[in-house]
């Protein structure tokens, strides 16, 4: 659509008070911000409640943004914030949902599907191991595809600890992965 406002232009609306600026420019990125959520929580029921409070945050602040970033990497690191906000209250409890919405359905190949599922679940478990704040920028990086700059923006630290946050999780991940892949190891 050539005539559809572009995102900033939206942002600007709803802070001038447009009814449904602020809900058109949540239909052009919930997809992306649910992913995130989800990314970055350990539990469906977290990534739901810690992206309510994102975009809550996002609606009210929308009239302080100073448009550094683009407005998908400021909802962004807004949703990344508030996972790691609620993962830090939670700290002390650790739930694990167990809603069907988290079944698996069968793959419908044969043992090249069931391989990746089983190393899918792995990669998931293993990545759920990493700290909050070595998941949100291995996250970033490596499943979202941000920059180096760019997550370090969007999580409002320098690069170097970007990197150094990656390095790290990537050295954990893999011993995480190779205990996990060693069957004497297996709950």
């Amino acid at each position: 659509m050539p005539d559809a406002p572009s995102d900033i232009e939206l942002l600007r609306a709803h802070v001038r008070g447009e009814r449904h600026a602020f809900a058109e420019l949540l239909r052009r990125h919930n997809d992306h911000l649910w992913q995130t959520a989800l990314r970055t929580s350990y539990t469906r029921e977290d990534a739901a409640d810690s992206l309510q409070d994102a975009l809550l945050s996002a609606h009210r602040r929308a009239g302080s943004f100073r448009g550094e970033a683009e407005v998908r990497s400021w909802l962004h690191a807004i949703v990344v914030n508030a996972c790691l906000d609620r993962i830090r209250r939670n700290k002390t409890r650790r739930a694990f949902s167990f809603s069907s919405e988290h079944q698996q359905s069968e793959p419908s190949e044969d043992r090249d599907a069931m391989a990746e599922f089983e190393t899918s679940m792995l990669i998931d478990e293993a990545l759920f191991t990493l700290p909050p704040d070595q998941r949100a920028a291995l996250v970033a990086i490596d499943v979202e595809g941000y920059s180096v700059s760019e997550a370090a923006a969007m999580l409002g630290v320098p690069t170097g600890t970007i990197k150094s946050r990656c390095a790290r999780a990537r050295q954990r991940l893999q011993e995480r992965l190779d205990f996990l892949r060693d069957p004497g190891n297996r709950r």
